[in-house]
């Protein structure tokens, strides 16, 4: 039995929005009464939960009101999040975010091509309370919400998946360092349009002057034979230590022209009397 604002006890049935459909083979269902004692929480807690739409509703059956497993791991998000000094209000503002992500499928899913996918990035599954152990209080709904806009985030189930441990690990510790949150993630936005331009730099360049004939008659709807496919698939493949290659040279040599020209400028300012000084 649940408890009305006045302490009387109302049946768990009567709860009134729940989307229809039955459990899935295997899941755990519980009424009110019983997820709230599995949750460690009081059935008013409970109740308030719903009533700020903290959990989805529950699913009907008739009267009856039953709650899944789905329920109880957000119960136990909100719990750890709480524990994180996150208020109520931002929690409700997080997981508007979370629920609204797009789909770890949508991310992570790849179509067949000729080739096996380049990157060799590892994504990382993260509850909410481990991402907010890796950002603390930058783990704010504008933040989450770019990240789920560029792509470093998917929502899938009551879980995060972030699309690479590299990046994952580089943003941690540049947060750590302190650098706000939404300058890596603005940094990240910029950083893709450049990589995106060099891809598409690349690829223009291979299509220009490798694959042009082979790619210009399967355009007109020629048939392109197996051998020709072939060709397409080795050209491509080549492509892929070259392109890094070069990358990393011109990244690594950018890196020192910018940090001698830095050192430079501020030799020149410190005996120029610019510099702070003691």
């Amino acid at each position: 039995m649940a408890e009305n604002s006045n302490g009387a006890p109302v049946p768990d049935e009567a709860v009134p929005d729940s989307p229809a459909g039955a459990p899935g083979p295997g899941t755990r269902e519980f009424r009110m009464a019983d997820l709230a004692e599995a949750a460690g929480i009081t059935v008013r807690t409970l109740r308030f939960y719903r009533e700020r739409k903290l959990i989805p509703p529950p699913r009907r059956e008739g009267r009856i009101a039953w709650y899944n497993e789905h329920h109880l791991a957000r119960l136990h998000t909100i719990a750890g999040l709480l524990e994180r000094g996150h208020t109520l209000g931002g929690i409700a503002e997080l997981l508007a975010a979370f629920d609204t992500g797009r789909d770890v499928g949508e991310l992570l899913g790849l179509e067949n091509t000729l080739v096996a996918p380049w990157s060799e990035e590892t994504p990382v599954r993260l509850t909410p309370e481990e991402l907010a152990d890796h950002f603390k209080d930058d783990v704010t709904p504008e933040n989450l919400s770019a990240s789920l806009d560029i792509g470093y985030l998917a929502v899938d189930g009551d879980e995060f998946v972030h699309i690479s441990r590299r990046l994952l690990d580089a943003s941690t510790e540049l947060v750590a360092s302190g650098v706000p949150l939404s300058a890596v993630l603005q940094a990240g936005r910029e950083v893709r349009a450049h990589a995106d331009a060099l891809a598409g730099l690349f690829i223009s360049v291979i299509r220009t002057h490798v694959l042009a004939d082979v790619l210009d008659r399967a355009a007109t709807g020629a048939t392109v034979d197996p051998a020709e496919l072939a060709h397409i698939t080795r050209t491509v493949e080549k492509l892929r230590p070259i392109s890094k290659g070069i990358v990393d040279a011109e990244l690594s040599m950018a890196m020192d022209r910018r940090v001698r020209a830095e050192l430079e400028s501020w030799r020149r300012e410190t005996e120029s009397g610019g510099g702070s000084g003691d």
